[in-house]
């Protein structure tokens, strides 16, 4: 509701902090670096609105783009979001360059500007959303290569042979612990012996 009131990733980040650290367990260590860095590069909604937006007024004109001048606006499109203000309105700054890109007059651009207001909004609660998937993305990315720790209560653990609940038939080696922790040189092997 924020982004959709305010229009502009940079004053929805309080928001988006408090989204992710408290409703969906983000660690803040992952927010406070991944949210700001979103909300000035990782423009996904202008983007995606300046590309469709070009090829809506090609069509109004009649032009046919080519293959090439698709993909033109792709390209363009994308590194213009990346240089677009995380402000209202700011995509339709940004549109001149695609549009001047692939030759089509910067003058329809008022076409566009009657429904930018609506607009807006809808490209900045995509640009939000895609901070946080990427925030999200990110942790769990980092979370999955950090090694795990070994605790007495895990089921891998080596146990004491004299301690009668423990299992004497298959003793748990430290090379199966090893080949668990992709982290350790797998050349090194150790066997823990119940017998001694």
């Amino acid at each position: 509701m924020t982004a959709l009131g305010t229009s502009s990733s940079a004053a929805t980040l309080p928001m988006t902090f408090r989204c992710l650290e408290v409703n969906n367990n983000v660690d803040p260590t992952y927010t406070k670096f991944v949210l700001p860095v979103g909300a000035m590069i990782n423009m996904d909604g202008t983007a995606l609105y300046e590309a469709v937006a070009s090829i809506f007024i090609a069509q109004i004109n009649g032009i046919d783009l080519s293959f090439s001048q698709v993909i033109t606006v792709s390209i363009t499109a994308t590194l213009a979001s990346i240089g677009a203000a995380s402000i209202p309105s700011a995509g339709l700054v940004t549109m001149l360059i695609v549009l001047s890109a692939i030759g089509l007059p910067a003058d329809d651009i008022s076409i566009i500007i009657t429904v930018d207001w609506f607009l807006g909004r809808l490209r900045t609660c995509v640009n939000v959303m895609g901070d946080a998937v990427g925030c999200a993305f990110v942790q769990s990315m980092v979370e999955r290569r950090k090694p795990h720790k070994i605790s007495p209560r895990d089921p891998g653990y080596p146990r004491d042979p004299r301690n009668p609940g423990d299992s004497e038939e298959n003793p748990v080696t430290m090379n199966s612990l090893l080949a668990e922790r992709p982290a350790i040189n797998q050349e090194t092997r150790i066997t823990v012996d119940p017998e001694n």
